[in-house]
C-alpha cells in the first residue's frame, strides 16, 4: 500500500494506533504474531552434500575422474592419485566461493538498527528494533538509523541520508505532508523514512508501515536471493571444450579398437591401446593450471587495489563490454564541493575538490584578491552553519550536513578561519531551517551591532531582499538586478549545481520578535554559491580508456536527471540529453522495449534498485558481458545480477561488498580499467596455454593413431603419456600463464562473448602445431625402429626416441606459443624468464626419467646415444620453425606495424 498518499487518520484506523500514545501492549502482541519479527529471514542454505555433488558434474572433472580410473586400471596408481588430487583441489576452491547470497543477507541484517526509540501506551521506551511492529510510533533524532519503514507524522528540520538506498548524493528533506501523486519513486517520497537510512539532521516522529522483508531494504534482500549465480564466460567455454574433448576421446578410442580388431590384434591389447589414446587426448593438468593462473592473476589485481573474491571473475573482467557504474562515491567523490560563487556581477570559479580546504578562488584565470562582497559571502556561509570542520595538517575531521561542510571548506579556501569567525561573531539566536521557508537565519553580535545572516533557496531570498551589496556599498535591489541574479541562478542550476543564496540585516539590538516573518524580510542580498558532488579527477581518463578499449561506460544513479547528465557529460559518458533517461520511464516498458532503450542510453537517473536490475538484465540479453559497480544497498541486486559485480571497499556497504566478486580497495573507477586490462592479459594467456596443451595432446593422439593405422607397435605407453601431461607439459604451461600482455591489448575491441576459447586463430595454430609434432615424433620413432628394430630392447630404444622427441618438441614449441601473432624475433626469445626456467626444469626431469636406473625401467625406456640425440634435436625443431613461419604468413600486417 502507498502510505505516502494516505492521510494520518487512515494510518491510525488501519494500524489501530494512536498518534500521541502509540500502540497498546495487546496490539503489539497481535501484530508480532501477524507480521513476525522486524528482521530479514535467512534463506534455507543448500546442503553441503548438494554443493559437493555439483562440483563433480563438470564435464572436464568427469573426464579427469575417468582418466584416474584408467590410470589405476593400468597399474599407475601414482598418476591416479595425482589426478584425483587435482579434482579435490578444484572442488575445494570452488566451494569456498559459494554462499554469496547468504552473506549479503547477513550483512543486511547487521545494517538494521539494534535499538529503536518508541512511544507505547504513552510511555517513551527504547526497544530492540527486531520487536518493532507496523503501527509503532517511532521517535527519530540526529544520528539515528531508521529502524523500519516509517510514515512521517511530525518533522522538525528533518533530513535523512538515503545515499545507500537511492544513490542520491545529499540528505533529503523530509516532512509530514500527504503526497497527492499515485506513484512516487523511492527517492521522492518526502514523508517516508526508509529502514537502514540515517538521520543526518533534525528530528521527527513516524508510524511504522513495514517491517522485515516488507521494507524497501527487505525487497532488496529478496531480490538478491532470487538472482541466480550464473556460469562465467570462462566456465561456459571450458565446459564446451570439455564436452568436445569427451566426444573426441570416445570416438578415437572406438576407431582404434575397431581398426585394431580388423588387423587381427588381440582384443585386450587393443583395449589397452585405446586407453593409452584416452590418456593422450585428455589434458589432465588443464584445470589445475587454469586455477593456478587465475590465482596468480588475483594476486596481481590485489597489488593494483582490486581484490577478486572469485577465481573465475579474474578472467570475466577481461571480457567486459559494458561497465555500469553508480555515480555517487564511484564516479564522484561523495563530498559536496562549492565550485562557483557569484557576487556583484562577478562569477568566481572555486578550484579543489572534497572537504580538504585546498584550492583557489579565480575570476577568469586570475586569483581573487580582496573582494569585500566575497568576504561577506564567505562569512555568512561559515556562520549560518552547524557543521564541524577541523583541519589538522593533511587530516580533515568533519561532522554534520555535507552541504554545510562544503560551505565551511569554501570559507577556509578564502582564508576565513571558521573557528576564529565563530569566536569573533558570537551566535546569540537562530531561526532553524524549515522546509516550508527554505531558509536558515542566525544572529551574531559584532562588535556592538547585531547581524542576522540568512542562507537558503535563491528564489526565496531574492524575493525577500530589497537591497543588494555592490562593491561594499548597499544599493537598491532593482527588478533588473534581480533578473540578472535569477539568470545566474538558472545558469548554475542547468549545470547541475545546488545553488544557495545569502543575505543579511543589521540591528542595534536583538529584536524582541525574532520570528521569521519579521527578520527574513527587507534583507540585503549578497550573492550565490553553486556546489556539486564533483567527479573523481582520475575517472575522466578511465572513461576515455574504456572507450578506446571498446567498452561502453554507463552511469546508473539515484540522483536527479540534470545532476546525473551534467556529471556524465563532464566525464565523457554522454554527449547530450538524448542519451539520458529517468528510471521511472522503465517501469511502464516491456523487457523488449528496455532492451532497445539500453542500446542508446548512457545515463539512467532517479532509478530504483529494480530499475538497475532491469538495465543490467537487458544489457546481458543483448549479448553484453556486463560489469556493475556500486557502493550502496540499492546497488546490491544489480551487482549480483551482473556478469561481474564490483563494490567500493572504502565507502561500500557490507551488502555491496559481500554480493560483489571484486572489491576496489581505493574506491577508484580507474582501478576497474586496470583490472579489465589484467583480465584481458589473463584470458590471452589462458588461450596461449590451452593452445599449447591441446596441440601437444592432439599431437600425441595422432602419433598413436597413425602408428596403429600403419600396424606398428604403440609408440608411447599410458604411463609415458601421463608423465608428459601431468609433469612435463605443466611447467611451461604455467609459465605461459604469466606471460606479459601485449602492448596494444587495451586498444583492441572486447572479444565476442559467444566466441569459443578455440577461436579460428587458435584452431589453425593447434592444427599446424599438432601436425608438426606428429611428423617430428613419428619421424624419430620410425628412424628408431629402422635402426634398432620393433621388438624387445629395439622397441624400447625407438619408444625412447619418440618420448624424447615429443617432449623436446613440445618444450621448444612453448616458446612459439608466447604469442599467437608475433614471432620470437619480435617479442624476444628469452624475455619470459619463467618459461626459460620451466623448460630447463622439464627437460631435466625428462633426462632423469631416461637415465636414472629403476625410474627408467618403471617408464620402460632405455639410454640412447649421440646419434639418436642428433635425430631428436633436428626433429624437435620442426614445430617451432613451422609455428614461426605460419605467424609471418598469416599475420603480416602485425609484423609490418612492428617494423614501422
Amino acid at each position: 500500500m502507498n502510505w505516502y498518499n494516505k492521510e494520518e487518520d487512515e494510518l491510525v484506523s488501519y494500524f489501530k494506533t494512536d498518534l500521541k500514545n502509540g500502540l497498546k501492549k495487546e496490539d503489539i502482541d497481535q501484530a508480532l504474531s501477524k507480521y513476525g519479527k522486524n528482521e530479514l529471514k535467512q534463506e534455507a542454505k543448500k546442503p553441503f552434500i548438494e554443493k559437493l555433488k555439483d562440483q563433480f558434474l563438470d564435464p572436464m572433472i568427469i573426464i579427469l575422474i575417468i582418466a584416474s580410473i584408467v590410470s589405476a586400471f593400468t597399474g599407475d596408481k601414482v598418476e591416479a592419485v595425482i589426478i584425483i588430487a587435482i579434482v579435490v583441489v578444484n572442488a575445494i576452491l570452488s566451494l569456498l566461493q559459494e554462499g554469496r547470497a547468504e552473506q549479503a543477507i547477513e550483512a543486511l541484517q547487521k545494517m538494521s538498527s539494534p535499538k529503536a526509540k518508541v512511544i507505547r501506551s504513552g510511555q517513551h521506551l527504547e526497544v530492540e528494533s527486531s520487536n518493532l511492529v507496523p503501527g509503532d510510533l517511532v521517535i527519530l533524532e540526529t544520528g539515528d538509523i531508521v529502524p523500519a519503514d516509517l510514515r512521517i507524522i511530525e518533522a522538525s528540520n528533518l533530513k535523512i541520508d538515503e545515499s545507500s538506498l537511492t544513490g542520491e548524493s545529499v540528505p533529503v528533506d523530509k516532512n509530514s505532508k500527504t503526497m497527492d501523486e499515485a506513484d512516487v519513486g523511492i527517492g521522492d517520497r518526502e514523508n517516508i523514512a526508509h529502514s537502514s537510512t540515517i538521520v543526518s539532521y533534525g528530528r521527527g516522529r513516524g508510524i511504522v508501515i513495514a517491517t522485515g522483508h516488507d521494507t524497501e531494504i527487505g525487497h532488496i534482500a529478496t531480490s538478491i536471493a532470487l538472482v541466480d549465480n550464473e556460469a562465467t564466460p570462462l566456465q561456459k567455454k571450458l565446459a564446451g571444450l570439455s564436452k568436445t574433448l569427451g566426444i573426441l576421446v570416445i570416438a578415437i578410442c572406438a576407431i582404434v579398437f575397431v581398426v585394431g580388431l580388423l588387423y587381427k590384434n588381440e582384443p585386450l591389447e587393443m583395449f589397452m591401446t585405446a586407453i593409452a589414446l584416452a590418456v593422450a587426448a585428455v589434458p589432465e593438468g588443464l584445470p589445475a593450471i587454469v586455477t593456478i593462473v587465475l590465482s596468480l592473476g588475483m594476486g596481481k589485481m590485489a597489488e593494483k587495489n582490486a581484490i577478486v573474491k572469485k577465481l573465475l571473475a579474474v578472467e570475466t573482467l577481461g571480457t567486459t563490454t559494458v561497465i555500469c557504474s553508480d555515480k555517487t562515491g564511484t564516479l564522484t567523490q561523495n563530498e559536496m564541493t562549492v565550485t562557483k560563487a557569484y557576487v556583484d556581477g562577478l562569477e568566481i570559479d572555486v578550484t579543489g575538490t572534497g572537504y580538504a580546504p585546498i584550492g583557489e578562488l579565480l575570476v577568469g584565470k586570475e586569483k581573487v584578491s580582496e573582494i569585500q562582497d566575497l568576504n561577506v559571502l564567505t562569512h555568512i556561509a561559515g556562520l549560518t552553519n552547524d557543521a564541524r570542520l577541523v583541519v589538522n595538517g593533511e587530516n580533515v575531521e568533519i561532522a554534520g550536513d555535507p552541504t554545510e561542510i562544503a560551505l565551511l571548506t569554501f570559507a577556509e579556501k578564502q582564508d576565513v578561519s571558521v573557528d576564529k569567525l565563530n569566536g569573533t561573531y558570537k551566535r546569540i539566536e537562530e531561526i532553524p531551517f524549515d522546509s516550508g521557508r527554505k531558509m536558515m537565519t542566525t544572529f551574531h553580535r559584532y562588535p556592538d551591532n547585531v547581524y542576522s545572516y540568512t542562507k537558503g533557496a535563491p528564489d526565496i531570498i531574492i524575493r525577500h531582499s530589497t537591497k543588494i551589496l555592490s562593491n561594499g556599498k548597499i544599493v537598491d535591489f532593482t527588478d533588473e538586478k534581480k533578473k540578472e541574479v535569477l539568470e545566474k541562478n538558472n545558469e548554475f542550476a542547468r549545470s547541475a549545481l545546488r545553488v544557495l543564496a545569502y543575505a543579511y540585516r543589521t540591528f542595534d539590538e536583538v529584536p524582541s520578535d525574532t520570528s521569521s516573518e519579521n527578520i527574513e524580510n527587507e534583507m540585503i542580498f549578497v550573492g550565490l554559491t553553486g556546489m556539486i558532488d564533483p567527479a573523481r579527477p582520475e575517472a575522466k581518463a578511465a572513461i576515455k580508456e574504456c572507450k578506446e578499449a571498446g567498452i561502453i561506460p554507463v552511469m546508473i544513479t539515484g540522483d536527479y536527471f540534470e545532476t546525473g547528465l551534467a556529471i556524465a557529460k563532464n566525464l565523457g559518458i554522454a554527449e547530450d540529453e538524448s542519451q539520458a533517461i529517468v528510471g521511472a520511464e522503465l517501469n511502464d516498458m516491456t523487457p523488449e522495449e528496455i532492451r532497445e532503450v539500453v542500446k542508446t542510453k548512457r545515463v539512467f537517473t532517479r532509478v530504483s534498485p529494480e530499475n538497475k536490475v532491469q538495465i543490467v538484465t537487458a544489457l546481458k540479453e543483448n549479448g553484453h558481458i556486463t560489469a556493475m559497480t556500486g557502493d550502496g544497498v540499492n546497488d546490491a541486486p544489480a551487482i549480483k545480477r551482473a556478469d561481474i559485480g564490483i563494490a567500493m571497499g572504502i565507502t561500500g556497504t557490507d551488502v555491496a561488498k559481500n554480493t560483489a566478486e571484486v572489491i576496489l580497495t581505493d574506491d577508484n573507477f580507474a582501478t576497474i580499467v586496470n583490472a579489465v586490462e589484467e583480465g584481458r592479459v589473463i584470458y590471452s594467456n589462458i588461450k596461449k596455454f590451452v593452445s599449447y596443451l591441446l596441440s601437444c595432446n592432439i599431437g600425441e593422439v595422432l602419433v598413436v593413431l597413425i602408428a596403429i593405422l600403419m600396424n606398428l607397435p604403440v609408440p608411447l605407453l599410458p604411463i609415458q603419456l601421463l608423465w608428459l601431461n601431468l609433469v612435463t607439459d605443466a611447467f611451461p604451461a604455467l609459465a605461459l600463464g604469466v606471460e606479459k600482455g601485449e602492448e596494444n591489448i587495451m586498444q583492441e575491441p572486447p572479444r565476442d562473448p559467444a566466441e569459443p576459447i578455440l577461436d579460428p586463430e587458435i584452431k589453425i595454430t593447434v592444427i599446424v602445431q599438432s601436425i608438426a609434432i606428429t611428423i617430428a615424433t613419428l619421424g624419430a620413432y620410425l628412424i628408431g625402429i629402422k635402426w634398432h628394430g620393433q621388438e624387445g630392447i629395439g622397441l624400447e630404444y625407438a619408444r625412447t626416441m619418440a618420448f624424447a622427441t615429443l617432449i623436446t618438441a613440445e618444450l621448444l614449441r612453448s616458446y612459439s606459443s608466447r604469442s599467437i601473432r608475433y614471432t620470437l624475433l619480435h617479442i624476444g626469445p628469452f624475455t619470459n624468464k619463467k618459461l626459460v626456467w620451466a623448460t630447463m626444469f622439464s627437460f631435466a626431469l625428462m633426462l632423469v626419467v631416461m637415465y636414472v636406473p629403476n625410474i627408467r625401467e618403471l617408464f620402460e625406456l632405455d639410454s640412447i646415444g649421440m646419434n639418436e640425440w642428433i635425430v631428436i634435436i633436428v626433429a624437435s625443431l620442426i614445430p617451432l620453425v613451422l609455428g614461426e613461419i605460419q605467424k609471418v604468413l598469416r599475420f603480416k600486417k602485425y609484423h609490418d606495424e612492428f617494423e614501422r
